[in-house]
């Protein structure tokens, strides 16, 4: 059993933390160990709000440990440096994700996968080596080992940039995967929300005619003027989804809610695949006859690898990727949960943790 909050380690820290199912977030004092040999500490600047957060702050999953102090998309700077780190020094920009920790052992782990690690380790709500709870970055300092610490590009905007930790990796880990990267090919994003207003940068970026596929006809203008998108489809409308049935090579699946797999599976040309990315609280139905008689491919993916989100950020460096945010004061947090809830923001909160937290 974890420790309490007050016996866990010597560093004090502060951060805003919920403490039941409520999800009622609010001033909360706890601890951060001590630096290890292989340790970072990181003062967090900038921390940005993810779906995930506000599901976990509701135990929607049900595994959630309480007390919780969401955050797993946070930048900041180095404050201190254990003995054995050598590729960060004091003062380095740097980010934190979803990871911390994984056992380094395992088979995923030994291939550079350590986000399919099964004891794989969350910047918040899982339990360190050392038996302690882990913190997330809605706080103002972290510890965190150096192989889960990534680099941020001197050009990355630390505020912009800190969503990418999580939603930026999330879209760019399957694109790779999946063969997306071939230039002239027809994406799909389904959701225009924090991953999927990512997808559409990211796949323009590798060269490919993005379409947004929404329920919401007033984020036409947004996607295709503000985004880049090159078209709109609406998902409401019968005559123009039937008109766009076998277009398109990859769909991006972002909807975090209970959504129809069919009409998505009818988009895609033979061969096409159908990437879902989003967390809904009950399972989705999966038709098996568009699958079989196209020869279509329905898949998954979870974040990415350090290395890889290394290389994600390198990437939205070079093409001057960043997440479309609003900016907000750790005060205003449980109304930003409230707004997130109804997809009330565009695209993405990013609290000023630096500016706006105070004991």
């Amino acid at each position: 059993m974890a420790k309490s909050p007050q016996e866990e380690h010597p560093q004090k820290a502060f951060g805003w933390a919920a403490r039941d199912p409520s999800g009622i977030l609010s001033p909360f004092h706890f601890s951060r160990r001590e630096n290890s040999p292989d340790d970072v500490t990181v003062r967090v600047l900038f921390c940005g709000v993810c779906h995930t957060d506000l599901h976990s702050i509701k135990n929607d999953w049900g595994f959630t440990r309480y007390p919780i102090i969401p955050g797993h998309e946070f930048t900041g700077i180095v404050t201190k440096l254990g003995k054995n780190v050598k590729k960060f020094k004091l003062g380095d920009k740097v980010g934190v994700g979803v990871m911390v920790g994984s056992c380094r052992s395992c088979e995923s782990c030994k291939q550079g996968l350590e986000n399919y690690c099964p004891k794989m380790m969350f910047a918040y709500n899982s339990i360190y080596h050392d038996g302690t709870k882990n913190y997330g970055g809605y706080s103002n300092m972290v510890v965190v080992d150096q192989h889960f610490v990534l680099r941020f590009p001197d050009n990355l905007p630390l505020a912009a940039g800190a969503p990418l930790l999580c939603a930026g990796i999330t879209v760019y880990s399957p694109m790779k995967y999946y063969g997306m990267t071939q230039a002239g090919k027809h994406l799909g994003v389904s959701g225009l929300g924090g991953l999927g207003h990512v997808a559409v940068k990211i796949g323009k970026a590798f060269g490919h005619k993005v379409t947004i596929i929404s329920a919401s006809p007033n984020k036409k203008d947004d996607a295709i003027k503000r985004l880049g998108a090159d078209a709109f489809l609406l998902s409401t409308d019968p005559t123009k989804m039937k008109a766009a049935l076998g277009t398109m090579d990859y769909i991006i699946d972002t909807v975090a809610a209970v959504h129809p797999l069919g009409p998505l599976l009818g988009l895609l040309k033979v061969n096409g695949k159908l990437i879902t990315l989003g967390l809904p609280e009950k399972p989705l139905e999966l038709p098996i006859f568009p699958l079989v008689l196209g020869r279509k491919l329905v898949g998954g993916s979870n974040i990415g690898s350090t290395k890889e989100t290394q290389e994600m950020l390198e990437f939205c460096a070079k093409h001057n990727i960043t997440a479309d945010i609003e900016m907000i004061r750790m005060d205003y947090i449980n109304t930003a949960m409230e707004r997130l809830a109804k997809s009330d923001v565009r695209y993405r909160f990013v609290i000023d943790v630096a500016g706006s937290l105070s004991e």
